[in-house]
């Protein structure tokens, strides 16, 4: 009786093997060189090797990733369900409509600026098949695994196009207040506190064409190259500077000559509501990238149900290593930090060497 059950128990072993094994057999890709766990899959390696190289300037982390980013968040948060909830049409979410029309969306206050890099990425969507929803947020994610110290974000495709535009004044402006910010992502996706700053990681490979136009590419903080963790240290620095015109809608005075200070990004820093959260990422970049990847993969399908899309993330490249370490700019030290979080003090951070640093603009293409 004991080994009938012994080999029972084996025989059930086994099974679960083969069964595992079919479900992760890896079918090979018609171009012979990759292979993938859906088909579906396969399409998007030509996809990504066309826009690393034609798009992203072979790999780098520049102006055409910042904007490429950027863009995913200004199509997927076009959704309100308190917008739907009064009898008008919300929205789509991540739907591809800032692209499809264009026309319309580019038109609205908060979408200044994003023409450029949808005029940009027009022709990769016409030479390959895929739908513009899916290649907005493939092409977001894409760009920003050449960023070292990015995490590795998560790719689905199967999202059907707009057919219609999504209402203007759903996408957050740099001028709202805290309230009407968190009010604004709750009724996107349910987003918290936390999700909306760890969205906003998205800021550290980030740079300012149209906030101050006498200053395009002006970055949020001193390190618009990588993906770390300086921009929740330096929105917390006191400001004492424009780098350019000053008084323009949506900024505040920042720290360092050349670097950008949004009001939403120094209001949020200082809030009572996300202080401390802002605050824990100041060093603590496996947060940091664990956070963006959460917050980025509920963004990524606002507007659909994630079981009926298909996970591509494998073809997503691993980004390099983190490439610097949480520090004070050069110049400034402890002294030079506004606390904001009640609760935990801030970090003690090393001071880089050298004289008082400045920001050099982020180049065009």
């Amino acid at each position: 009786m004991a080994f009938k059950a012994l080999a029972s128990l084996v025989s059930v072993l086994a099974a679960l093997q083969v069964a595992n094994g079919a479900l992760t057999r890896r079918v090979t890709c018609p171009d012979g060189v990759n292979t993938a766990t859906n088909a579906a899959c396969c399409a998007l390696f030509a996809v990504r090797d066309d826009i690393q190289q034609n798009l992203f300037d072979g790999g780098e982390c520049g102006e055409e990733v910042h904007e490429s980013l950027r863009l995913t968040f200004h199509d997927a948060i076009g959704i309100s369900p308190a917008i739907a909830a009064t009898g008008q049409f919300g929205g789509g979410g991540a739907d591809g409509s800032i692209a499809i029309f264009e026309d319309i969306e580019t038109n609205f206050h908060a979408n200044l600026g994003v023409d450029e890099i949808i005029d940009e990425q027009r022709p990769f969507i016409q030479r390959h098949n895929i739908t513009t929803a899916d290649f907005i947020q493939f092409a977001g994610a894409i760009g920003v695994s050449n960023c070292p110290g990015a995490p590795q974000l998560d790719v689905f495709v199967g999202r059907a196009d707009a057919t219609q535009p999504a209402p203007d004044l759903t996408v957050p402006e740099p001028f709202d207040t805290v309230d009407k910010i968190l009010a604004r992502f709750a009724d996107a996706g349910g987003f918290s506190p936390a999700e909306v700053v760890a969205l906003l990681a998205s800021h550290t490979v980030a740079a300012a064409d149209h906030v101050d136009p006498t200053i395009p590419g002006t970055p949020f903080d001193s390190t618009p190259f990588l993906f770390d963790t300086q921009f929740f240290i330096e929105t917390q620095l006191r400001g004492t500077l424009f780098p350019g015109t000053g008084g323009n809608q949506g900024e505040v005075e920042s720290p360092l000559k050349g670097e950008i200070r949004l009001q939403s990004d120094s209001e949020l820093a200082r809030d009572s509501r996300t202080s401390c959260e802002w605050q824990s990422f100041v060093n603590n970049q496996a947060k940091l990238q664990s956070a963006f990847k959460a917050a980025f993969r509920k963004m990524t399908v606002l507007g659909h149900n994630v079981n009926d899309l298909i996970d591509c993330s494998e073809v997503v490249p691993v980004p390099p290593a983190p490439a610097s370490n949480a520090h004070l700019p050069a110049g400034l030290t402890h002294n030079d930090i506004e606390q904001a979080c009640a609760t935990a003090a801030f970090p003690t951070l090393p001071t880089d060497p050298g004289p008082v640093t400045s920001v050099a603009p982020v180049p065009p293409s």
